[in-house]
């Protein structure tokens, strides 16, 4: 007698136009698992979760329900049949409180007189009772605005719970998370699993993957390669299954040697007085400078105040040996300065615009005529050669950049800037949330630009990645500036050292004494 499956996805098919999303794809779901969903940027993994929830119908293929066939057709149809999903961009209604987001659209109702109020006294007391099943120390009258990424996350995660969902899938639920938080969230998905909840579990972090999945199921060009179980895979071998190709390097040789210093930043201090403050680096011509730390250490501030999208009290910037000053992201322009923001969906894409669209909307003058209209035959010649040159998969450069997975996406970011020729590229996490055969491409491109004569700061969290592609790593802790390290040879003791360390500094004449402390 088989072992029966709390969901099956039986040959689901699913097109749009230009391009075959899905291909007969088969998911089997066993109660009570954690089974990860694998696959590079543009493998079918969300458009295939979204077919399960009922936001795309599929062209073919059935959904099974312990053993039942299930219509669903729409997000409310998923949830009445115990399917919740916990998207990548968590969306909550910040200004409202956490008990709210929970039960919104199903507040528990009374009746006074002719009126039918909100019953704040239940509805208070089954968050706290939900809280406490889960564990999790949140106040259900607290402003969700006001919560950490991580709370927001396990928010979402009670809500999914409060359904009583068979099964819950999550989306990159770790990709903004640091190490305790990340450890928070297993916790939670052991105890569900424990119940007999399934979790369909998507992420590109492999070390993740083998540690919390039962079962692995890997996606390639909208097929299903296959589904293991997790004792028998390893990275390598699920990067190869993803990628189809070995990938014996995940970082590309380095054949750029740095030059001379192209920016020096002096006692650099943020007008917020809990942000940034003295911080000095140089950043040399063709070098990649790492940028670690820990959240809350202030690199996205810093990279932003050099990109003019945040105030300086005080601090000097000198570029090519001539002081300059960066009040807006204009002058940072004018200095040949770009910037990859961290957060793709909220900063950097405009969604409902195509492709050819956001890749010149930084450099719309190049592409004006004599009469100072814009020359869309140039314009779109200039996207199709980025989109060659970056191997960005698109059907066209008409397409609308949201319908593109979050690695094309991303390559189409950087065209954008790199055709404003910068001489110095800004890089806030460039590959968060990408696959592994898309972040080698990006790595490459990276690379290339150094090569090139391109200055690049590159902020991440991953560590593997900081010592793969840096020629120096500049560490951050708490808005000072910890230690600077060459690339080669460091190791990842001696960043997490100087990214969790104290700084305290003693002025001794015109010199800093710095004390550790741990």
């Amino acid at each position: 007698m088989t072992e029966p499956y709390v969901l099956e996805m039986r040959g689901i098919s699913k097109a749009f136009p230009g391009v075959q999303a899905l291909s007969d794809v088969t998911l089997k779901v066993r109660p009570g698992t954690v089974h990860a969903l694998m696959g590079e940027n543009g493998a079918g993994k969300s458009t295939l979760m979204k077919c399960l929830f009922g936001i795309y119908k599929p062209d073919e293929g059935e959904i099974v329900l312990d053993g039942r066939k299930a219509a669903i057709s729409s997000s409310r149809d998923a949830i009445a049949s115990g399917i919740s999903m916990i998207h990548q961009e968590l969306h909550p209604v910040q200004h409202r409180s956490v008990m709210e987001n929970i039960w919104l659209g199903r507040f528990p109702m009374f009746w006074m007189g002719p009126f039918r109020l909100v019953n704040e006294k239940r509805m208070y007391q089954d968050t706290l009772d939900l809280f406490r099943d889960l564990d999790l120390d949140i106040d259900p009258k607290a402003r969700t605005g006001s919560l950490s990424v991580s709370k927001i996350q396990s928010l979402e995660i009670a809500k999914a719970v409060s359904f009583n969902s068979k099964v819950i899938v999550m989306d990159e639920p770790t990709s903004s998370l640091t190490g305790n938080e990340v450890e928070q969230l297993f916790t939670i998905i052991n105890r569900l699993r424990m119940r007999g909840v399934s979790i369909i579990y998507i992420s590109h972090k492999m070390e993740e993957i083998l540690r919390i999945a039962d079962e692995v199921t890997i996606m390639r060009d909208g097929c299903l390669i296959g589904t293991w179980p997790s004792t028998e895979l390893t990275t390598d071998l699920i990067i190869t299954r993803m990628v189809g190709r070995d990938l014996k390097e995940r970082f590309p040789q380095r054949t750029h040697t740095p030059g001379a210093p192209l920016l020096k930043v002096e006692g650099l201090c943020s007008v917020n007085p809990k942000s940034f403050q003295d911080v000095s680096f140089e950043l040399r011509r063709g070098e990649i400078l790492g940028l670690g730390g820990l959240v809350g250490a202030q690199r996205t501030e810093l990279v932003e105040a050099l990109f003019g999208m945040r105030g300086l009290a005080s601090g000097k910037l000198v570029m090519d040996g001539r002081p300059i000053r960066i009040k807006s992201p204009s002058d940072a322009k004018r200095h040949n300065i770009a910037l990859l923001t961290e957060e793709r969906r909220v900063t950097g894409i405009f969604p409902v615009l195509s492709v050819y669209e956001n890749t010149i909307i930084a450099n719309l003058g190049r592409y004006r005529n004599r009469l100072g209209l814009l020359d869309e035959r140039k314009g779109r010649e200039e996207a199709e050669r980025n989109v060659e040159l970056l191997r960005t998969k698109t059907p066209s450069v008409s397409t609308l950049i949201r319908n593109l997975s979050g690695g094309n996406q991303q390559k189409v970011l950087l065209a954008r800037w790199l055709l404003t020729e910068p001489d110095i590229l800004l890089l806030d996490e460039p590959t968060r949330g990408i696959d592994v055969g898309a972040k080698f491409e990006i790595y490459t491109i990276i690379a290339g630009l150094a090569k090139e004569g391109k200055s690049i700061i590159m902020i991440s969290s991953e560590m593997p990645e900081l010592l793969g592609m840096s020629d120096r790593i500049m560490v951050m802790s708490e808005g000072r500036v910890t230690g600077i390290v060459e690339g080669k040879g460091a190791t990842e003791a001696e960043i997490m050292r100087l990214a969790a360390q104290q700084r305290r500094t003693e002025a001794k004449g015109n010199s800093h004494e710095l004390t550790i402390q741990f």
